[in-house]
């Protein structure tokens, strides 16, 4: 008889397993219409405690977000019943606040107005008017269910945090992202879910995860800051000229030029972490009475109103060093829940960063590598 020998190990933990595999429990896509107002996006947003939403719309009438068309169809007809346009992220959220309103006129009627910022008129606009305030809102993907999850990893060691995928596809075997999609239903998958997947199979991938980061060359050592006597307005105007989603929080340093609120925050006392997530679970009535505040006083207002402990753990400052492995520094970002972790000396003075993008880039990198080293091929076939 003939038997073929195949590749071990993480070579074919991320060949052989495809992302259906990493959805398979997860719950329904969670959406919203076009039609719905920001208010009513940010409350769906609390009660089902995500950051990201896609914006539903009717068919026809919408060009997709990157010039994707994706569709949910009738499961027996196939007509297609909505079109997804984009997403909405609490970043979004912030970014939209913080846009410099146009005669606000004194906050209208009942309005509060912060730093020129009428916040209850602006949370009253239909949500489709807020995509794209964002690059994320702008890129919605997908990718079939039968993509591996090495492929997976490509895309989203690119940047891209999420990607819709179809509950069923017509195509089988398609390895990049989809430009046209029609399913009976959407499931939403995310970097942190692969990375889950990644630690839940540690011991084959036990080579890479040894390593440690700075070995990897997984530090990113361009890193903004804010003082902790930034205001939460002036935090988010920054953070959106810049692009961020977070920024680490940095003792008070008498700085020439005061007016500048992003800064480079390498070498300096890292105290806090402050990012569109600290959002999460903050109401509209919240959000109007707390932009005011520095992020430090912000940050404790969060905590204070937070009551269940996976997101108490979200609170706390998550660190790592270079000499830490990426197993380490992997298991820190899936306990905690966060999308960052900051790297710091031994006296706790920032030296960079590192994000779920990163670690998912530097993985796939040394599987690719291990493969090459391998030759990429199987072992030829054994007569037994």
């Amino acid at each position: 008889m003939m038997m073929t020998l195949r590749r071990k190990g993480a070579c074919s933990l991320l060949r052989d397993n495809t992302v259906r595999n990493l959805v398979h429990s997860k719950r329904r896509l969670v959406e919203v219409p076009y039609t719905a107002t920001l208010s009513d996006t940010v409350n769906a947003l609390v009660a089902n405690n995500i950051v990201a939403v896609p914006v539903a719309a009717p068919p026809g009438h919408w060009i997709g977000a990157g010039g994707t068309m994706i569709m949910e169809s009738d499961k027996v007809t196939g007509v297609v019943r909505k079109q997804y346009i984009g997403m909405v992220t609490m970043p979004d959220v912030l970014l939209h606040i913080a846009a410099e309103a146009e005669e606000e006129g004194g906050g209208g009627a009942g309005g509060v107005v912060l730093g020129g910022v009428d916040v209850q008129r602006k949370m009253l606009v239909p949500v489709s008017s807020v995509i794209g305030q964002s690059l994320e809102g702008l890129s919605l993907w997908t990718l079939n269910p039968n993509t591996s999850i090495i492929d997976c990893m490509e895309t989203f060691s690119k940047g891209v945090h999420r990607a819709l995928i179809p509950l069923e596809s017509h195509t089988e075997n398609v390895i990049a992202a989809e430009l046209v999609e029609a399913s009976p239903g959407y499931s939403m998958l995310t970097q942190m879910d692969v990375l889950v997947f990644l630690r839940e199979h540690a011991d084959e991938l036990k080579n890479i995860l040894s390593c440690s980061i700075g070995q990897l060359g997984a530090v990113n050592e361009n890193v903004f800051a804010v003082t902790k006597r930034t205001q939460v307005l002036d935090a988010i105007k920054a953070m959106r000229t810049a692009a961020l989603n977070a920024v680490p929080v940095v003792e008070d340093m008498e700085m020439p030029g005061d007016n500048q609120i992003l800064l480079d925050g390498k070498g300096k006392k890292l105290v806090d972490t402050f990012s569109a997530t600290d959002l999460r679970g903050c109401s509209v009535a919240q959000l109007q009475s707390w932009l005011s505040f520095t992020v430090v006083e912000f940050k404790e207002r969060v905590s204070s109103m937070v009551a269940d402990e996976l997101t108490s753990t979200r609170r706390k400052l998550i660190t790592c060093h270079h000499e830490s492995s990426l197993g380490d520094v992997m298991e820190k970002a899936v306990d905690a829940h966060v999308h960052r972790v900051w790297v710091v000396d031994r006296e706790g003075l920032l030296k960079g960063l590192i994000s779920l993008t990163d670690m998912l880039r530097v993985i796939r990198e040394a599987v690719l590598q291990t493969e090459q080293d391998l030759g990429d091929v199987e072992t030829p076939s054994i007569q037994l």
